[in-house]
Formats: C-alpha cells, structure tokens, sequence
C-alpha cells in the first residue's frame, strides 16, 4: 500500500517540484495550496490539488482525518525576508500559526515524520559558513517565524515523539517561480524586468553575495529523506557551495536571456549582507552533491522563463508598516 504524504505549498515553485520528486518515489501525494502565491498549472498531473489555507484549520483537521496522512512535507509559507519588517502580523500568523495547526495534527494523527523546510534566514549576520550547530541569530520576522517553528518541532519531538527533519535551503532558483513576485527571488526578478524591457534593479552596489541554488540539486534530496533514519530528527542546511554578488548573477541572467539591459542600482536596503553555508552534514548523512552550476541552473530558468513570457507584478496588499519601505515597493 503506497504510503500517503501531504506538501503544503505544492502550487508553489519548491512545492510543486517537491510533490513531483515525491510522486516519482511511489508516494500518494496530496497538495495543499491556497494559490496567494502559486499556481494550479503547477500542480502535478498526479497529485490531488486541494485549495485551501494552513490558516483553515478545520480544513487541516477535515484532510488529516479523510488521508491519514504517513508523513508531512510544510513548504506553505509566504518567504520574503526584506518584506517580512513591513508584514509583520501576516508573516507571524502565516508562517508560524498556520505551521502549529499542522504540527497539532501531525501529532494526533501520529505522523511518521514531520519535514519542514526553514531557511538559512534563522542564523542573521556574521555567522559565516553557517553551521547547523551554530546558535540561530534571526534578524527579521522571517527569520524569526522560521525558527519558533524549528523550535516547535523539537519541543514536539521531546514531548509527544513526532519525528522531524529540518531543511534551511537558501536562495533557490529555476523553474515554476512567480515571475510576477517582485519582492522575493531575485533570478526571477531580473528575467521578468528584462522580459518586459526594464533595467535590472540591484539594491545597494550589489556587492551583497548568496549561494544561489538549482532546484534540480535541492527537491530530490528533501523528497527522498523520509527513507534516511538516521536524517529524523536533524537539521540540514542545503544548496549551493559556492557564492556569489548579486552583480556577478545579473550578467549570469543577463548572458542566459541574450540581453544587454542596464543595471540599476537602488538605495540599499536593510538585509544580512553575506550569506552562505556549510553543506558538510546533508552530505555525509543524505549524499547530497550539486550537479548544476549557476550558469547551467540559471540557463535552464531562462529558457522556460521565455517560453511563459514576462508576468505583471502586484502591488502586496497587506502592507502594515510603511515606515523605511523601500520607494521601489512602494510605487504601483
């Protein structure tokens, strides 16, 4: 009997190429999703679609009862770290009580195996290479949000036995993304801008460097991990090795969308300024190896980016706090 998993956010990019690794391992996979930020034609053919909000919890309790569901894959959750100053009630409520709502039936439901994809974002600044024994240091509500939920797990874990992995994946890039998202993932930013002919807006001189990571190097791993015991009840960091400006990736983008568009360089924004991780732990305990190099990665996006064409980008609607909003968030 194929065992039975759920992936929130499976309309989403990472989500929906999670739920497809999943679907190639044999599992029935269920995808929730309430659409704020993915999209249906992302769903794969063989999954069940459900809509619906992490929020709505007699919908999580209706759907945990209905599928029995062996193990959890969370990755519903609205990531933007720069944004989440000016959100701060929907970012809270969001990505850490909609998370307790599924850990609440996890546990009734005896899950096997509870996975969470958290971000590089709960260790802050100055933490270089990030290790997972190193103390987190969150320094915005995204980061903050993230890591209540990993501490959550553990207290879980220690309480009530439902086992857990945690993943910090950081700045991952390809296929799927919303084009249309102007305020997180910044590959699919410069593709979109040069797509509809606009200049290529860096915040800051772009010295800013990340370890911008494939997907095709990261959903495998997290979908093949629940089969790893000696992964439960661990944390991982995942992605790339090797670091880069954000100068050096938009020539990268730039090359791979056969475009001489102008930079632009904006005010510089509040945010961790070097960022980048250890991979040593995911690789002994889950063989994890990257196979994309950053040209290769970004070449693979940009040619599906031009394939679907440039998307409008929507004005956030919840904005709560309005004060040091970057101006370029702020016009329509």
């Amino acid at each position: 009997m194929k065992s039975t998993v759920l992936v929130t956010g499976g309309a989403g990019f990472m989500g929906a190429h999670l739920a497809e690794e999943l679907i190639k391992l044999g599992y029935k996979t269920v995808v929730l999703d309430d659409l704020s930020g993915g999209f249906e034609e992302n769903v794969p053919n063989k999954a069940v679609f459900v809509k619906g909000s992490i929020l709505n919890f007699k919908l999580i309790r209706e759907l945990f009862k209905k599928y029995k569901f062996d193990y959890v894959f969370h990755l519903g959750a609205y990531a933007a770290e720069g944004l989440s100053h000016f959100i701060r009630i929907f970012n809270y409520r969001n990505n850490l009580l909609g998370s307790i709502n599924l850990i609440n039936e996890s546990i009734r439901y005896n899950v096997k195996c509870f996975v969470f994809t958290s971000s590089i974002a709960v260790y802050g600044t100055n933490q270089l290479p990030m290790k997972e024994e190193t103390t987190p240091q969150p320094e915005d509500p995204y980061g903050i949000s993230k890591y209540a939920v990993e501490l959550d797990l553990k207290s879980a874990y220690e309480m009530f036995g439902l086992n857990y992995i945690i993943f910090r994946p950081h700045n991952v890039y390809g296929e799927k993304q919303n084009l249309g998202d102007k305020y997180r993932n910044v590959v699919g930013i410069f593709m979109n801008q040069i797509m509809q002919n606009k200049p290529l807006t860096i915040f800051g001189e772009g010295k800013q460097t990340r370890a911008f990571s494939y997907i095709g190097d990261v959903a495998p791993i997290i979908a093949k991990s629940i089969k790893i015991k000696k992964a439960y009840n661990q944390v991982f960091n995942i992605g790339a090795d090797k670091p880069y400006t954000v100068n050096y990736l938009a020539e990268t983008v730039k090359k791979a969308m056969s475009s001489n568009q102008k930079t632009k360089h904006l005010p510089a924004r509040n945010e961790v300024v070097h960022a980048y991780s250890s991979h040593n732990k995911v690789k002994k305990v889950l063989g994890y190896k990257t196979k994309f190099s950053l040209e290769e990665g970004v070449q693979r996006m940009a040619d599906w980016a031009k394939k679907i064409g440039s998307k409008k980008s929507k004005k956030f609607k919840n904005i709560e706090l309005t004060k040091n909003l970057p101006p370029s968030w702020v016009e329509k």
